[in-house]
Formats: structure tokens, sequence, C-alpha cells
């Protein structure tokens, strides 16, 4: 992200239509679902059926303290990046 330094202060619509127009797939924490601007709101509006998922990590607390639950988000991250194709207008992913 250091050469788009804009990408930092856009807002979540910005952001997913430069990662949808870069084929970029998106990893998120779990995020709030209010306002206009919110990433889901964007994702109901704007997700296409070619459109790449957004992957959600469900508990961002455990990533970086529970050593089993890291390698399973990272298990199924691989697993959603091999079969890209398959999730093309997935709108989100949870991952464990």
């Amino acid at each position: 992200m250091r050469r788009f330094p804009y990408l930092y202060t856009s807002n979540e619509r910005i952001v997913w239509r430069f990662a949808q127009a870069n084929q970029m797939v998106l990893l998120t924490a779990n995020r709030s679902m209010k306002g206009n601007y919110s990433l889901e709101q964007v994702i109901r509006e704007e997700n296409t059926s070619t459109s790449l998922p957004v992957v959600t990590i469900g508990n961002t607390d455990r990533v970086l303290t529970d050593t089993d639950y890291r390698n399973s988000c990272v298990d199924r991250l691989i697993e959603i990046v091999l079969d890209i194709d398959d999730y093309g207008g997935s709108r989100r992913l949870f991952i464990p």
C-alpha cells in the first residue's frame, strides 16, 4: 500500500473500487455495517457476479494470540485464493 498512500485516508467505497479495478482481494477484520460508506453497504450496492470477495477474519484478537486459529485462517485464505474463480460475486467470505 505504500505505492498508494491516498488509500490510507480514503473511504471504504474508494478502497473497494480500487481493489476491484486492480483484481485485489480485500482482507479485513470484522467491520461495522453502518453508514452509506460502510464496506457492507458498498458491497451490497456495487457487487457484481465478477466482483472479487472481501475476506473477513472473524476474530482478529485470536489471530494475534491463538496459533491454531491463525493457521486455520491461513489455510482457508490459501484455499480461497487457489480457487478464486469459484468465488466471483460472493460478496464476503468469513474465515476460518
